[in-house]
């Protein structure tokens, strides 16, 4: 009796810190180069945004037809996008496919199409979980272990922003079981899974109760596509289809994503060529002083006690880099683009820790 009394006052200071974060405003993202500029008005430009995770080395752009700019998406172009993501993500049919205007937007759409109830989500993550579920009148705890998770939707992001952690598939596929045994959902954001396949649940979507995200511009290096994918059950997916409404996704969009995802031999190289580039980043980041926790090869983690005084001294140098209000010991590196980028961002760390 005392073990559940203590479960429960733990979980209802949980749900009070999530409700706490989402009345303070709006959440804080990377990429806001304007607010940048204006901490740091001497920084030299062009300035190196490293706040977001993304792929520095973006899909060629393939040849748009003019008609995907002159009219309405077609119902063709969507279903050829729809097949060609099941192909990439090894789903086994394109009816368990729903496309949107980015993963942000299928995250605020999952929680109306439940009735309010308790959500559990594996943190500290994406801040934009619990406040989509929160928001909607579902009650919301941040929990640090999927061991004993009860709750009626429980979130995790596989691999994790921002420290990387990766839940095995196995562990995963047995909740979702769990939960589908209950009438609930886990739900697998799966945003930075094209640099670890092997983590990846997306073979079995599909499966009652397991409900995946796919992001598709961090990986591909288009994020202004505003693209991505929910994976799962044929009634989910009509479902998200429906919320969503008609051409969802542009006609450009359609045929941009269309081509890089049946582009294995693309993909492949990129994979290769990240994990390359996350290593040798690493290795300059410790030589010149700084500790790197964990991350993906989209981005690296910095878990260092002079996190705030590290920050500065990039902004002044004009680097733009993620920092987090939870953990303040914390910041997060995408990959610089070129030597120059990576020269300017390694310098300035040492510059710090030398001083």
């Amino acid at each position: 009796m005392m073990a559940e009394s203590a479960a429960g006052s733990k979980r209802i200071v949980q749900e009070r810190i999530v409700q706490e974060r989402i009345a303070q405003g709006e959440i804080i993202h990377g990429g806001d180069l304007d607010a940048a500029r204006a901490a740091f008005p001497g920084a030299p430009e062009p300035w190196v945004d490293l706040s977001t995770g993304i792929n520095p080395w973006p899909y060629p752009l393939p040849p748009i037809p003019a008609d995907a700019w002159a009219r309405l998406p077609g119902r063709a172009a969507e279903t050829a996008l729809r097949e060609a993501a099941a192909a990439c993500y090894g789903v086994p049919s394109a009816d368990r496919v729903a496309a949107a205007g980015g993963s942000q937007a299928l995250i605020q759409i999952l929680p109306r199409l439940r009735r309010p109830g308790t959500v559990a989500v594996l943190g500290p993550t994406y801040a934009e979980h619990a406040a989509g579920w929160a928001k909607t009148g579902h009650r919301v705890a941040e929990v640090e272990s999927l061991e004993g998770c009860d709750a009626d939707v429980v979130v995790v992001v596989n691999p994790n922003n921002p420290d990387g952690r990766i839940v095995l598939p196995e562990t995963l596929l047995a909740l979702a079981e769990r939960q589908a045994a209950r009438g609930g959902w886990l739900v697998v954001d799966e945003a930075f899974a094209e640099v670890t396949p092997e983590c990846s649940v997306a073979s079995e979507a599909g499966r009652a109760g397991l409900v995946i995200l796919r992001s598709f511009g961090k990986f591909f290096g288009l994020a202004g596509v505003r693209l991505g994918f929910l994976l799962g059950e044929p009634t989910l997916v009509r479902d998200v289809r429906a919320a969503v409404g008609p051409w969802a996704v542009s006609g450009p969009a359609l045929a941009v994503a269309t081509a890089a995802l049946s582009d294995s031999a693309w993909i492949a190289a990129t994979r290769r060529r990240l994990a390359d580039a996350a290593a040798r980043f690493d290795a300059r980041l410790v030589e010149a002083g700084v500790r790197v926790a964990g991350g993906t090869s989209l981005f690296r983690l910095i878990d260092d006690p002079q996190s705030a005084g590290l920050y500065n001294e990039l902004g002044r140098t004009g680097v733009l880099v993620r920092r987090f209000d939870y953990r303040q010991g914390w910041l997060r590196l995408g990959l610089p683009a070129d030597t120059l980028a990576e020269d300017r961002v390694t310098t300035a760390c040492g510059t710090f820790k030398n001083r």
